[in-house]
């Protein structure tokens, strides 16, 4: 991603020769990346506005302007685009709030991160992202081999938050069965938003505003006082 020959072949040749080969090599790769790329989005788009059972191969090749049969050069079955949404979703808001926290340093308070974090989430599910919002929406609606697939990914992405939450209350106040249910209660209400979010009626920072400050002042009051 060399090869010997017996007879002298001048340098300009021989580097004009690798240029064309790479170029002729790299132009269906790009373009079947970029095809890829387009089934991805087509289908996230489709997943979070439908769901999953209400969206067939049909409907995402049609709406990609392919030829249903195109689909499968990139993808063996509806399942195997599924699987690679649901991952992306994960990935892209993990990869949001990560960024996020890092940028705040290594000495910011637990609440700024805490936050921030919540911030993040939001922006991702409903500024940034038809993966992450799809996720949300069909995550229990897709089989069961698929979601069990995608376990590892989300838990790592909730052992994120446990950490958020459990810096905030002090260690001799700590229940972590108590923290747990903070944070599956956190994470259920930020991803609730998707049924009644709007925008115009209040920016994502508004949301992301009261809810960390109801967490804070609320569920994660009565553990740190």
């Amino acid at each position: 991603m060399t090869s010997m020959v017996s007879t002298p072949v001048p340098a300009i040749s021989t580097r004009a020769a690798a240029s064309a080969d790479s170029g002729d090599a790299a132009a269906p790769a790009t373009a079947a990346s970029d095809s890829r790329r387009t089934i991805l989005d087509t289908a996230a788009r489709l997943f979070r506005k439908e769901g999953y059972a209400a969206v067939s191969l049909r409907d995402i090749s049609a709406a990609c302007g392919m030829k249903a049969g195109s689909l499968y050069y990139h993808f063996a079955s509806k399942d195997e685009i599924v699987s690679e949404v649901l991952r992306i979703g994960v990935e892209r808001v993990f990869a949001e709030v990560r960024a996020s926290i890092d940028a705040l340093g290594k000495d910011a308070a637990p609440e700024q991160v805490f936050r921030t974090a919540v911030r993040a989430h939001l922006r991702a599910l409903l500024e940034s992202h038809d993966y992450t919002s799809a996720n949300i929406r069909i995550f229990g609606h897709v089989p069961a081999q698929i979601r069990a697939a995608q376990l590892p990914l989300r838990d790592e992405y909730e052992a994120v938050w446990a950490d958020i939450i459990a810096r905030l209350v002090p260690r001799r106040k700590k229940r972590s069965d108590e923290l747990r249910f903070v944070r599956f209660f956190l994470l259920g209400a930020m991803n609730g938003t998707l049924d009644w979010f709007h925008a115009g009626h209040a920016s994502v920072d508004e949301v992301a505003q009261r809810y960390a400050s109801l967490a804070l002042s609320g569920l994660l009051g009565a553990s740190r006082g």
